[in-house]
């Protein structure tokens, strides 16, 4: 039996299940259920902490996948969901109350290797264009600080290599653990070595829910990341490139 206050259980989970939103565009973080069962659950890191999450509440969980963390962080206001899995961003923290990070990943670019781009910086130029996942983590940070190059958009991240080649793109921004697994086919493509940004990723609740609930999720990340089951949760999945973020302080 749970041990959690009444009250918040009540906010995390008012309708007496915690409905966690489950981006399917990371695949670092999670993936599609069983493709030869419609109704199969998403698996990965997310729904393991969401489940983890539900255990120490008392609740059953259901997990609400997207295929887009734009479309999570739109939803927000709709009453779809009572936790989320994202990256923060001040765009979006102006519906979400976030925690602090449990997670880092690395955002970085794919590039055809006959280009002169060794760095990421190289590839904001004048006349550049870049793949991008639109309202991405990645795609918010670079609208906010490239100076020169344009983003071209696709709905998902899965589709930003497919989109630079068919549109003859410079770039294609994303994750790197994706990007690499993407360009393991092209042997023309290769992903740069270092970073433009480190995404924070964690976890968040509709901004209108502060309270007592949003204190308990931010307690909760810190335990899962200091008992280890974050670490332990990356290892199940095999997630390389991905570390555990440091404590809050």
């Amino acid at each position: 039996m749970s041990t959690v206050p009444p009250e918040t259980i009540a906010t995390l989970a008012p309708h007496g299940v915690l409905r966690a939103a489950i981006n399917l565009g990371n695949a670092v973080l999670a993936q599609p259920g069983n493709s030869t069962h419609a109704d199969a659950a998403p698996t990965g890191i997310t729904p393991e902490i969401a489940f983890r999450l539900g255990e120490e509440l008392g609740v059953p969980v259901r997990l609400v996948p997207f295929n887009a963390a734009g479309l999570v962080a739109e939803s927000a206001a709709n009453d779809v969901w009572d936790v989320a899995f994202l990256g923060i961003d001040p765009q979006r923290a102006a519906h979400i109350a976030f925690t602090a990070p449990y997670l880092l990943i690395e955002g970085t670019y794919a590039v055809r290797k006959e280009t002169p781009f060794v760095s990421v910086a190289d590839v904001d130029q004048p006349g550049m264009r870049i793949a991008a996942a639109r309202k991405s983590a990645y795609d918010l940070f670079l609208k906010r600080t490239l100076r020169h190059a344009e983003l071209v958009y696709t709905d998902t991240s899965q589709a930003v290599v497919d989109l630079m080649l068919k549109e003859d793109l410079d770039a294609a921004a994303g994750i790197r653990q994706p990007l690499i697994a993407a360009v393991a086919l092209h042997e023309d493509i290769q992903v740069l070595a270092d970073q433009f940004m480190s995404i924070e990723q964690a976890m968040g609740m509709p901004l209108t829910r502060l309270g007592a609930g949003h204190r308990f999720l931010c307690d909760f990340v810190e335990r899962a990341k200091f008992s280890g089951f974050v670490e332990t949760t990356l290892q199940k999945y095999g997630a390389r490139g991905a570390t555990v973020a440091a404590s809050a302080e």
